[in-house]
């Protein structure tokens, strides 16, 4: 292969149910195969979306590695740490309570190698859990990092069935939240009804935004509501 040739492979990270793309050494690995992968967050499992393919790589691209090939022992370990992570949503939340902190622990979970446990919690206010982070480490005994997530996030993260009867749009393929304001409902004509115009997670629907940039470019040209205009006679 040439020297600015790589093979990239599309991998699902399981806990973080997207797709990302890899390089990889290994040329037979197939869809469906089971990869241990390294992201920005740690050592993750992987299954295989597509098949390796030749990639020149440009210049300031750059793309994670797949550190080797999976196996069952380590999806079991995988579904392992689901449950360990299950327990320390509870025990952090019950440690956190005793502190009084005002936190709300939303999900954890463990990186595949056991090193490192991502702990997201929703609070109103800053909170200070220095004191709470030396009982977790000298209990859960790995590294750990809390992140405070607001509440599309949480939507995200738990899910659900949205106003459509579709699976919520932020848990299937909204990767970032823009910001979606009451003006995108008028730019519709929508009805200004803010609890049909509310998500799960409380704030105005992302779709509000899905068609407004349409809606304004159709406008410039449009005459207003109530104008009168003569068309063919």
């Amino acid at each position: 292969m040439e020297e600015n040739k790589v093979l990239l492979v599309n991998v699902l990270v399981l806990a973080m149910e997207k797709s990302f793309y890899f390089i990889c050494d290994d040329s037979s690995l197939n869809v469906d195969d089971l990869v241990i992968v390294e992201t920005t967050r740690g050592i993750e499992l992987g299954k295989v979306v597509e098949s390796p393919i030749e990639h020149e790589v440009k210049e300031n691209e750059e793309y994670p590695h797949v550190i080797k090939k999976g196996d069952p022992s380590d999806y079991k370990l995988y579904e392992i740490n689901i449950e360990k992570s299950k327990e320390a949503v509870s025990f952090v939340q019950e440690e956190s309570n005793k502190l009084n902190l005002d936190m709300k622990i939303i999900s954890a979970e463990y990186m595949l190698d056991g090193t490192k446990i991502i702990i997201y919690y929703l609070a109103d206010n800053r909170v200070d859990f220095r004191e709470l982070l030396k009982v977790l480490a000298n209990e859960l005994k790995c590294r750990i990092e809390l992140r405070q997530i607001g509440t599309r996030d949480k939507a995200k993260m738990i899910g659900g069935i949205g106003i459509c009867g579709l699976k919520l749009c932020c848990a299937t393929f909204l990767n970032e939240f823009d910001g979606i304001s009451i003006t995108m409902a008028k730019n519709q004509m929508l009805a200004l009804n803010i609890p049909k115009l509310s998500g799960h997670c409380g704030k105005l629907i992302c779709c509000l935004k899905f068609e407004n940039e349409t809606y304004t470019e159709l406008q410039k040209d449009l005459p207003r509501v109530g104008a009168k205009v003569k068309y063919n006679d």
